[in-house]
């Protein structure tokens, strides 16, 4: 069973009871779920996951000090920490993990600005530029059980997506950054016969396509050790997941060099076509450069398309 679903089970058997039995006044000022850090909320967690920070708990989200004070959230942490210390096979966590707690009573304010630096959710464009993607997912991503008061919900559909100029400085600079390091760096470093430098090339432009790929399918990037499980279930460009693993995990010989250069093109030409089936780009070549300026000349805001090309990466 996934930790989703034993998380959903306990709160319903134990915490749902506990907060309409002790706390009856309570249920219409609370939001209950898991949201936030942990494979659990994004649904990747397997047996290894289960070795730390996992725990069958639930987040009970509460409003500010002026709708709940101090000693009802007290009490309300009191009775979380009372609610049965194992379920189904998995036991509750002991110790708070680095960061702070993931589960258990949370200021809804405090929640959020531990993630995005915004209490309520409001970012303005400096924090849409610079606020790493993993966080904007972590603010946005699990499920909620129910959401009596609203609060939550109003700032998780508020956080659901970039704003669209944002999307697109983002792709443009990252369709930079794969023109560089893979269609016109690659092959440099292979003529130089740095190898090391190559492979670094690639990793920079495999990177940027990852990226890449989840903005144009308006989807959160993960962080890195959830990228590929991820990327493999989005519904355009899943297919360069095996293109990508292939880039990283061989070689620069020369009897490779090329087989992967013409994969890196490959990849460019698929992100291109994609390009233009969004309308996102108006240059038409193989040349990714070419169609980042594009890009970015498509940003509406004045403000956010004259800003350098790179600013949001």
């Amino acid at each position: 069973m996934k930790g989703i679903e034993i998380s959903k089970e306990y709160f319903y058997k134990y915490g749902l009871p506990m907060l309409e039995k002790d706390f009856p006044d309570l249920i219409s000022k609370l939001a209950c779920g898991i949201i936030g850090s942990g494979s659990e909320c994004l649904g990747f967690d397997d047996a290894v996951s289960a070795d730390h920070d996992f725990d069958p708990g639930f987040c009970i989200f509460i409003p500010g000090e002026d709708v709940i004070n101090r000693r009802t959230a007290f009490l309300l942490e009191r009775a979380y920490a009372k609610l049965p210390k194992e379920f189904s096979g998995v036991k509750r966590s002991l110790l708070s993990p680095v960061g702070g707690a993931r589960r258990g009573v949370l200021r809804t304010e405090d929640f959020f600005a531990q993630k995005i630096g915004s209490a309520d959710g409001v970012l303005d464009i400096s924090q849409w530029l610079s606020i790493p993607e993993q966080a904007l997912l972590e603010a946005t991503n699990g499920t909620l059980f129910f959401d009596n008061y609203g609060e939550v919900t109003k700032i998780r559909e508020s956080l659901k997506y970039l704003p669209e100029d944002i999307r697109l400085k983002k792709i443009a600079g990252n369709l930079l950054m794969m023109a560089q390091s893979g269609q016109y760096n690659y092959m440099r470093c292979i003529e130089h016969g740095d190898t090391a430098a190559a492979q670094l090339a690639v990793y920079e432009f495999v990177e940027h396509a990852i990226s890449t790929v989840f903005l144009l399918n308006k989807a959160y990037k993960p962080y890195y050790k959830w990228c590929f499980k991820a990327l493999r279930a989005l519904p355009e460009l899943s297919i360069e997941a095996e293109i990508f693993e292939y880039l990283i995990t061989t070689d620069n010989t020369a009897d490779l060099c090329k087989e992967k250069y013409d994969a890196i093109e490959s990849v460019a030409a698929d992100i291109v076509d994609l390009l233009m089936k969004q309308n996102i780009t108006n240059a038409i070549c193989g040349d990714l450069e070419k169609h980042a300026y594009s890009v970015n000349d498509a940003i509406a805001d004045a403000g956010i398309r004259n800003l350098h090309i790179m600013a949001a990466v």
